[in-house]
């Protein structure tokens, strides 16, 4: 797949700017403290690696920061007894662990409802820049927090970002929004939220639930009555690496994003699949991450006219993987991709050294080739890969249409 720099064709072509990148230092307030794994040093060093090798400096990327969203806004998903909870928790210290505070993944820490919020009011600045025409891709790396329930924190979410941007850009006008999820870890909190809303699509994929949290994330998880078809699971083995992981993409992702023929397109970039992270198990590159980004933007360009919106999401190993992999968001996003030979700048790698103490990668490629069979290529029975991503085809094409064995 080559991303190409120029897209007559976008309704956001004549925008005012290509990319609207949502960072303030403020969102560094979303930190659960020394030792937890969601540190907000993830966000510091890939917004410092983007910056460095020229990416945020262009006259047609806008940088812009953001209030913390009203309690009226996180509303529209999230129910009224758990913001008070929330707020709760981040001005008194008081926990909640029915509603998923206080608990081992989910601390609490004084800031964590603003931060929640702010992370919250970046995306949905982000979708409505999109659809309003603005700028053709919005991106923002601290946003992703695919968990969180409308009553609930869970896995390191305390607010859902995406449901909230999603739910408000239908609101505005949109009939229909894909949202796709390539986090190591079963988008559920967006999927649960869109259950039975036939407007929105949501495709995860992800590692399987039998060894992962959230445990959840199977073929036969379709969507609810009336919305059949608008969840789509691929639940991989456990160690599945580039060659498999693209092919699963490859395999489901552009036939049922093109069938539902989406407004906007949502996507999580979660890097937590690559084989350094410390809590997942795939074996993912930071080169074959690069290539999805480059297939869900040319995908964007293709189904929706370019309205794109990226976030972040998970990715634990903070220095060798969530600064480049973001990093070539970034470039992607911006029309200027990054080139996987290309050194990471001698300034960033000091900072590394002098903050952590050790050395970090040297290049922005892991020098894997990240190349993959396509699924037209056949299918093997023998294969555990080809096993899971046909389970999704058979249970979830024919609700949409679509034939498992040809498109």
């Amino acid at each position: 797949m080559v991303a190409t720099d120029a897209h007559p064709t976008a309704r956001g072509a004549g925008a005012a700017t290509t990319l609207r990148v949502g960072w303030s230092t403020e969102l560094l307030g979303y930190d659960f403290g020394f030792g937890h794994p969601m540190t907000s040093d993830r966000i510091d060093l890939a917004i410092a690696l983007a910056a460095q090798l020229g990416l945020l400096d262009r006259p047609d990327v806008e940088v812009v920061g953001s209030a913390p969203a009203s309690d009226e806004v996180l509303a529209t998903v999230h129910d009224p007894a758990y913001i008070r909870a929330v707020h709760a928790a981040a001005e008194h210290g008081v926990p909640d662990l029915a509603r998923g505070l206080g608990t081992r993944d989910d601390p609490l820490f004084p800031q964590m409802h603003d931060a929640a919020a702010r992370v919250v009011a970046g995306t949905l600045d982000a979708v409505r820049a999109v659809w309003e025409g603005r700028t053709q891709h919005a991106v923002n790396v601290g946003g992703g927090l695919h968990h969180a329930q409308p009553g609930a924190a869970s896995g390191f979410c305390v607010y859902n970002d995406a449901a909230v941007a999603i739910r408000d850009v239908l609101g505005a006008g949109a009939q229909r929004v894909a949202y796709v999820d390539i986090d190591a870890h079963h988008g559920d909190g967006v999927q649960d939220v869109f259950w039975d809303d036939p407007r929105v699509l949501t495709v995860s994929i992800h590692e399987t639930g039998h060894a992962l949290f959230p445990g959840t994330g199977y073929p036969t998880e379709i969507g609810g009555r009336g919305a059949e078809g608008t969840a789509v699971n691929v639940a991989l083995p456990s160690r599945t690496d580039d060659a498999g992981w693209l092919r699963a993409v490859d395999a489901v992702v552009p036939a049922v994003v093109r069938e539902f023929a989406p407004d906007v397109l949502v996507t999580q970039h979660g890097c937590d699949t690559h084989r350094l992270d410390p809590l997942a198990t795939l074996r993912v590159s930071v080169d074959a991450q690069r290539v999805a980004a480059h297939l869900l933007h040319d995908l964007a360009h293709e189904v929706s006219d370019g309205r794109w919106v990226a976030l972040g999401g998970g990715g634990y190993a903070i220095l060798d993987v969530v600064p480049r992999t973001w990093t070539h968001l970034l470039g992607v996003a911006s029309h200027r991709p990054v080139e996987p030979s290309t050194p990471v700048p001698a300034e960033w790698l000091a900072v590394v050294r002098q903050r952590y103490g050790r050395e970090a990668v040297a290049r922005m490629t892991d020098g894997a080739p990240a190349t993959f069979r396509p699924w037209s290529g056949g299918y093997d029975p023998a294969n555990d890969v080809d096993r899971a991503i046909r389970a999704t085809r058979t249970a979830v094409f024919p609700a949409m249409g679509l034939d498992p064995d040809l498109d």
